[in-house]
C-alpha cells in the first residue's frame, strides 16, 4: 500500500454526525481544552520572539545606514517564527476538525512524533520530564492519524494529573515497540503511585473515575477507539512505581 494512502472510511455509525461520533469529538475538545496553558506557553514563544525582532527592525532602521544584512536576518527570524506559531496552531486545528474517520497505511513513529511538540510543552508546564523512545522500523499500521493522537494525548494528561501531587520522581515516557504476538505497541508509562487495587479492574467502566472532578469517559472511549483499530487498550502496573496505558495495534498483513 503506497504511503499514508486512505485504506477506508469508518462506517456510518462511527461518523461525525452520529452520537458516537459527537462523543468522540466533544471529548478531544475537552483534551485540547485541558492542554490550554501549555498551548498559550508554546505560542507565546514565537509571538515574543517575534515582537523582538521586529523592535530590533525599528531600531536598525532608525539608524543612519543601516546594516542590511542585520535587517534581512531580523526578518528570517520573524518569518520563522511566525511559521513556528502556524504550525501550532495547524496541529490543533487538525485535532479539533469532526472530520469523517479515515484510516491510512502510515507509520506510527510519525503519528507520535507529529504531537510531539504539544506532549512535550504540556510536560514543561507541569514540571515534568517526557522522554520519547521510539522503535526503527517498526511495521507500517492502518489507522486514523486524529484518533490515536486523541488517545495518546489522553493517556499523557491522565499520566501529569497522576503525577500532581506526587513527590517523588516526575517523569513520564513514551514509548514504541514490536511485540512477540506481531503487533506493535505505544506505551504510556509515568512514575506516580499507579492504581490503588481494585482500580484496574474498573479503570476502563464509563464513569469511573479516579480523579475528584473526572467524568470517567476518557479511558472508555479511548478503549472504544483502540477496538475500532482492531486493538486494545491496556493497563499494566510500572515497577518500582507508576502506571503503564498501552495501546495495542495489528500490523498490515503485507508489513
Amino acid at each position: 500500500m503506497s504511503a499514508d494512502a486512505p485504506a477506508g472510511t469508518h462506517t456510518a455509525e462511527t461518523g461525525p454526525g452520529t452520537l458516537h461520533g459527537r462523543m468522540l469529538h466533544v471529548s478531544r475538545l475537552a483534551t485540547i481544552g485541558e492542554m490550554a496553558a501549555g498551548v498559550a506557553h508554546e505560542l507565546n514563544q514565537p509571538l515574543t520572539a517575534i515582537a523582538n525582532y521586529a523592535q530590533a527592525c525599528v531600531r536598525l532602521l532608525a539608524k543612519p545606514g543601516a546594516d542590511t544584512a542585520e535587517l534581512s536576518q531580523a526578518l528570517q527570524e520573524i518569518a520563522a517564527q511566525a511559521v513556528r506559531a502556524g504550525d501550532i496552531i495547524r496541529r490543533l486545528r487538525t485535532l479539533a476538525r469532526n472530520d469523517a474517520i479515515q484510516s491510512v497505511s502510515t507509520d506510527l513513529n510519525s503519528v507520535v512524533s507529529e504531537i510531539e511538540t504539544l506532549l512535550q510543552t504540556d510536560a514543561r508546564v507541569h514540571g515534568v520530564r517526557l522522554s520519547l523512545h521510539l522503535a526503527p522500523g517498526l511495521p507500517r499500521v492502518t489507522l486514523d492519524r486524529v484518533q490515536i493522537q486523541h488517545v495518546l494525548l489522553n493517556l499523557m494528561r491522565n499520566g501529569l494529573e497522576a503525577l500532581q501531587s506526587w513527590s517523588g520522581a516526575r517523569e513520564i515516557e513514551i514509548r514504541t515497540s514490536l511485540l512477540p504476538t506481531g503487533e506493535v505497541e505505544i506505551a504510556v508509562t509515568d512514575s506516580g503511585p499507579g492504581l490503588a487495587p481494585g482500580e484496574a479492574e474498573r479503570v476502563f467502566d464509563p464513569f469511573f473515575s479516579t480523579k475528584e472532578n473526572g467524568t470517567g469517559l476518557g479511558l472508555p472511549i479511548s478503549s472504544t477507539i483502540a477496538r475500532a483499530h482492531g486493538g486494545e487498550l491496556g493497563y499494566r502496573p510500572h515497577e518500582p512505581t507508576g502506571a503503564c496505558f498501552y495501546i495495542h495495534l495489528p500490523c498490515e498483513a503485507d508489513a
